[in-house]
């Protein structure tokens, strides 16, 4: 009788998953408006991000906070008092591809000025991004979803505004954030909070409000977040740079300013420093180290590299103050390790 013989099946691939990643996160960009009149930079733009471009790619993933809305035309939902204090922007869409180009994989359309022209603008701002390629996260069930090196990574944003993923409500922001935890090997949360104006740099631990506006607690929303699953929050929305925090191995930036705000808001001072914040976590969502490239924001010319260091000096002052039990140590220059315990 004949013999059969049978081969075995080809051994299935088994994903090898990376043992960390690293994030790149800056603040709010905006960059440049044409409502309520041309605001916008010359050669449109395109030249505003290249000094940026090289450390913003160099990262698994880079977010960043887009403010005002990518569109044309379309109806403004603010009325501005004063066309000269008009804080309403829109971007022409070609600029979702600047921002493709310069490194960027995930923006977050939580915050005040992601409905400048209604939920309308919003919708067209995420139609912009989806053509660039580009991820999103702000409206109410927008999360952005990535696989990064065998890991599944999720980023949501929040904010204390209409049609957002609603820091305010924690519970509900916690029932969120566990769901992804579950389903996701990593997920970052963005939140657009707190005070405007100046001397917030100082993180303050209660509720800020801002004109009447509950503006939220950074702190209570951060380490709820965290507690339900999150394994990175990034704070912006004061459009200055505030401390940074380890809770429960886990990184948060209270605020990380305005990274590239061309006209409409102002760069003077402390709300012209734009650091790129760089921070590589383990498998798991624990902080690993970190970097602050510090840089500042000029007009005409764009974002460029600080060599004075002055957002890592800032940041540093800020976190040592802040919270001086702090297990970060942040050098001059930026980098961000852990504290070496001491033996007892």
């Amino acid at each position: 009788m004949p013999v059969h013989q049978t081969r075995p099946l080809p051994a299935q691939k088994v994903e090898q998953k990376a043992s960390e990643i690293t994030i790149n996160a800056v603040g709010d960009i905006m960059l440049g408006t044409n409502f309520p009149d041309d605001r916008l930079a010359p050669d449109n733009g395109k030249h505003l991000l290249h000094a940026m471009t090289t450390v913003l790619a160099k990262a698994d993933i880079t977010f960043g906070n887009l403010e005002g809305v990518l569109m044309q035309g379309g109806t403004a939902a603010k009325k501005c008092r004063s066309m000269s204090t008009c804080y309403v922007f829109r971007s022409p869409p070609e600029y979702a591809f600047y921002l493709k180009k310069a490194g960027f994989d995930v923006l977050s359309l939580a915050n005040n000025h992601a409905r400048d022209f209604s939920e309308e603008g919003r919708s067209a701002t995420m139609a912009a991004l989806d053509r660039a390629g580009l991820l999103h996260s702000g409206r109410t069930g927008d999360v952005a979803r990535l696989k990064i090196k065998g890991l599944k990574v999720a980023v949501i944003a929040y904010a204390p505004f209409g049609g957002s993923h609603d820091m305010l409500d924690i519970p509900l922001a916690i029932k969120q954030v566990a769901a992804l935890a579950k389903a996701n090997d990593i997920v970052l949360v963005s939140m657009h909070a707190g005070a405007e104006g100046k001397g917030v740099e100082h993180v303050p631990f209660q509720t800020e409000m801002f004109y009447g506006e509950d503006r939220g607690d950074v702190v209570k929303f951060a380490h709820a977040v965290i507690d339900a699953g999150a394994d990175l929050v990034i704070g912006h929305g004061p459009h200055v740079p505030r401390a940074l925090e380890l809770y429960k191995e886990r990184l948060v930036a209270y605020s990380l300013g305005n990274f590239l705000t061309y006209q409409g808001i102002r760069i003077s001072g402390n709300n012209g420093l734009a650091p790129v914040l760089s921070v590589t976590i383990d498998a798991e969502g624990r902080f690993k180290l970190g970097q602050i490239f510090s840089a500042r924001q000029f007009r005409p010319q764009g974002t460029k590299l600080d060599k004075t260091h002055a957002v890592a000096h800032l940041i540093k002052k800020l976190t040592e103050a802040d919270f001086p039990q702090t297990a970060l140590k942040i050098t001059s220059q930026g980098l961000i390790k852990k504290k070496v315990r001491k033996k007892q």
